[in-house]
C-alpha cells in the first residue's frame, strides 16, 4: 500500500528534513507541501537540496488543502499546530513535530508557553521507557508500544528527547536520583527555525558559543521532566533539572552532557548495566564501549543517538554525553520512526544509521 502524504511547513528546517527522509521512503507519496509566506512557489527554491521533488509547488496552509491525506506532518512554529489539528479530525494519521501536543499538564504549558492547551497526543520517542513489565527491571516497556495503531502523534522536542534518551535507563532502574540532573547542551542553531533572527545570523554565532533560556526558562524542561517522570514512575514535581543550552558555531546537531548523581549503594557495573538492557537491542539508540563517546560529526544525516557514560566517583555522579542530529533523529526521524510503527511498517523504513562524514 502506498501513503498520500501532506507537509506543513515544507519551506522550513523540519519540514524540510521531513520531505527529505520521506522522499526516499517506499511507502509514501508526497503529493502536497504546503507554507505560509512562501505559498505560490517551487518548493525547490527553498529546498534545492531536494532534487526528487523539484515537482512540486507550495500551497497556502488551509485544512482544506491538508484533508484528504492518508498522512499530514505539522511543521509549523509552537502555538500554530493548534488550529490546524482541530479541523483535521478526519484525518487517518496527523503527526505534530511542534510543541502543541507534547505536554500532559495545561499548568506546565502555561508556565513555558502560554496560549491555548491542546489535547496531548502520544510521545513520538519510541526507544524511550515508560515503565517495566510487572517488577522486572530488565523487561523495560518502551514507548514504540504506545505507538502502535496510533492517529495522533508529538514528534519530541529534540533537546527535550536527546536529554530524556541519555538519562531515562538511569531513572527507570533507579541508579540514579533525578532530583538533581544537571545538563548542557552544545546545539546548532537549525533547531531555532528558519525565520530570520539577528543572533542567528552567521556574524552572529561564527567563532563564539552563545549560551540563552539560562535559569530554567528553556520551554523543553518540562517535555524532559514529563518523560523522566514516565520513565521511573516518580512525580514531575520530583524531577528536578538544571537545563543549559549552548549555540554553536554547527548548522545542525546536539551534544547533551548530563549528570546526575549515583544513587546509594550502586556498582558501576550496575549503572553501565542499566543503559545496555536499556539501549543493548535498539537499532537507533546506541551506548558506545566504555572510555568511548561520540562526536555530533559522527550523526549528521543520521537517525541515531551515540551516547557515551562515565561514572565519575570522585564527584558521585553519572555522566552522559549524547551526540543527535537535531534535525533528524532529533524532530523528522522520530517524526518518520514513528510513523512506520503506527501504520506497521518496519521500523527503519527510510531511516539510516549512517552519518555523513567528513
Amino acid at each position: 500500500m502506498t501513503y498520500s502524504v501532506a507537509v506543513s511547513g515544507a519551506s522550513g528546517y523540519a519540514g524540510g528534513e521531513i520531505l527529505r527522509l520521506l522522499a526516499a521512503h517506499p511507502d509514501i507519496e508526497i503529493r502536497t507541501v504546503t507554507a505560509h509566506s512562501n505559498a505560490g512557489q517551487p518548493l525547490v527554491d527553498h529546498q534545492p537540496h531536494l532534487r526528487s521533488l523539484a515537482h512540486l509547488t507550495l500551497q497556502d496552509t488551509t485544512p482544506e488543502i491538508l484533508a484528504g491525506h492518508d498522512v499530514v506532518f505539522l511543521a509549523l512554529p509552537h502555538g500554530q499546530s493548534g488550529q490546524y489539528t482541530d479541523a483535521l479530525a478526519d484525518a487517518p494519521l496527523v503527526i505534530d513535530a511542534g510543541a502543541d501536543h507534547r505536554l500532559t499538564s495545561q499548568h506546565a504549558w502555561d508556565a513555558f508557553y502560554g496560549g491555548a492547551f491542546h489535547e496531548p497526543w502520544t510521545y513520538g520517542v519510541p526507544e524511550l521507557i515508560v515503565g517495566h513489565q510487572g517488577d522486572q527491571q530488565d523487561a523495560p516497556v518502551k514507548q514504540r508500544e504506545l505507538l502502535r495503531d496510533a492517529t495522533r502523534i508529538a514528534a519530541p522536542g529534540c533537546n527535550a528527547s536527546t536529554v530524556s534518551l541519555s538519562l531515562a535507563p538511569g531513572a527507570a532502574a533507579g541508579v540514579i536520583d533525578p532530583s538533581d540532573i544537571v545538563s548542557v547542551l552544545a546545539v546548532g542553531p537549525s533547531g531555532a527555525g528558519k525565520s530570520l533572527k539577528p543572533h542567528l545570523l552567521g556574524s552572529e554565532i561564527l567563532g563564539t558559543a552563545n549560551p540563552y533560556a539560562v535559569g530554567g526558562t528553556h520551554r523543553h524542561i518540562p517535555e524532559i521532566r514529563q518523560a523522566l517522570a514516565a520513565a521511573s514512575g516518580a512525580d514531575p514535581d520530583g524531577i528536578r533539572i538544571s537545563f543549559t543550552p549552548v549555540i554553536v558555531p554547527m548548522s545542525r546537531g546536539i551534544l547533551a552532557t548530563s549528570t546526575a548523581p549515583i544513587a546509594d549503594g550502586v556498582s558501576d557495573e550496575q549503572i553501565r548495566d542499566a543503559w545496555q538492557r536499556a539501549y543493548g537491542e535498539e537499532t537507533f539508540v546506541q551506548l558506545l564501549p566504555e572510555g568511548r563517546f561520540p562526536r555530533t560529526a559522527d550523526v549528521i544525516g543520521a537517525n541515531t543517538a551515540l551516547m557515551g557514560l562515565a561514572v565519575d566517583r570522585s564527584a558521585n555522579r553519572v555522566i552522559v554525553v549524547t551526540a543527535v542530529d537535531n534535525l533528524t533523529k532529533g524532530t523528522a526521524g522520530a517524526a518518520v520512526q514513528s510513523m512506520n510503527i503506527a501504520l506497521g511498517l518496519p521500523e527503519d523504513r527510510a531511516l539510516t544509521v549512517n552519518g555523513v562524514a567528513p
